[in-house]
């Protein structure tokens, strides 16, 4: 097989001074203070006045001339694996300097199959780089690059990714689905009047993000029929998801876990491996999320409940093992100035 060097060779390595009315065959990229991108993009002529630009950023010499036989050139690979790894509701950009970039239509939750994203990094030549599973995107945001390292690799290789994502999809994009959310929060001190309550904003505003209505807020005392029967009338309401707060800790008088049982909900885990959050509870009551937020929520700008959020209105059901695996990214750093999303909280 041809060595990289002699297939360079092959496609005429040029002196710029001598390349005047050539074609290149890739982008030129250049990189000074406020910019960095394609100065000649691939097909352009050389002409005189090129030649002190590119020497300018020290590019002595171009390629030009046809590739050889089974080999691919990388904005061709990076069109290729764009067309095997199509993700509805958001779309490619490129190619530019040899790669394409994935960018989001909407807000949603962004899915990666991770093992095969391995699998396609490991054939060589050929690079995808994701955002993280399980990841809040915006509209707008980059999701995805793909580019190959080598100016063209062979078509073996190309080939290869591409029959693997034949039966697997590599990238997903969910959008959030309307849900109808009920609210109940609990605590004699609340119900009494002895202290105002704080949480009713904080979910006001977290849920304001997601699309669907709040059905109803409702204050409960530490009483379990009480607890019982709003969380009854708002599934009766048609609640797609309870939200509870309050008695979540394992003080006697807390009741909120014990009421979620008892309306029959399979708790999925009443813990998490994550702080702010670490009492966090999550049941299904047949299709319907059923949350326990412990107080942190109110305290902290991002909690596990903002974790749960995304993937609960994307529609996407939650196992033990995926609450267990938030355990490496489930420490949040505290900082003065909240990033989440865009930060290791809650990447699992």
């Amino acid at each position: 097989m041809k060595t990289m060097t002699d297939m360079k060779e092959n496609m005429r390595r040029i002196r710029v001074e001598d390349a005047v009315g050539m074609a290149l065959c890739h982008d030129v990229t250049a990189m000074y203070p406020g910019f960095k991108g394609p100065l000649f993009k691939r097909g352009h002529v050389i002409e005189e006045k090129d030649i002190k630009l590119l020497l300018d950023i020290g590019k002595k010499t171009i390629y030009a001339g046809e590739l050889p036989d089974g080999m691919v050139h990388e904005e061709d690979c990076a069109l290729r694996m764009a067309a095997m790894a199509p993700v509805e509701n958001a779309h490619y950009e490129g190619p530019s300097e040899g790669k394409v970039l994935l960018i989001s239509d909407i807000c949603g939750m962004f899915r990666v199959n991770t093992e095969l994203l391995s699998r396609i990094n490991s054939i060589g030549d050929i690079t995808i780089t994701t955002l993280p599973d399980h990841y809040r995107v915006e509209k707008g945001n980059r999701l995805a690059s793909m580019r190959i390292v080598p100016l063209f690799t062979g078509e073996d290789k190309i080939r290869q990714a591409e029959e693997m994502c034949r039966d697997e999809r590599l990238l997903d994009l969910i959008p959030y689905k309307e849900k109808r959310a009920g609210v109940i929060i609990t605590g004699s001190e609340v119900y009494n009047g002895r202290i105002e309550d704080r949480f009713q904003p904080v979910v006001r505003k977290k849920l304001s993000y997601y699309p669907g209505s709040i059905l109803d807020i409702t204050i409960c005392d530490d009483d379990m029929d009480m607890i019982m029967g709003a969380a009854r009338e708002l599934l009766d309401k048609g609640a797609d998801i309870l939200i509870f707060t309050g008695g979540m800790s394992v003080d006697p008088d807390d009741l909120t876990p014990g009421a979620i049982k008892k309306l029959g909900a399979d708790i999925i885990s009443y813990g998490i491996p994550a702080q702010p959050g670490n009492m966090t509870l999550v049941a299904y009551l047949g299709d319907r999320a059923l949350l326990g937020i412990p107080g942190a929520a109110i305290s902290r700008p991002a909690t596990m409940f903002d974790v749960l959020l995304p993937q609960i209105y994307a529609g996407i059901r939650f196992g033990k093992e995926d609450l267990i695996r938030i355990a490496e990214g489930g420490l949040c750093q505290m900082c003065e100035q909240c990033h989440y999303p865009n930060c290791t909280f809650g990447r699992y």
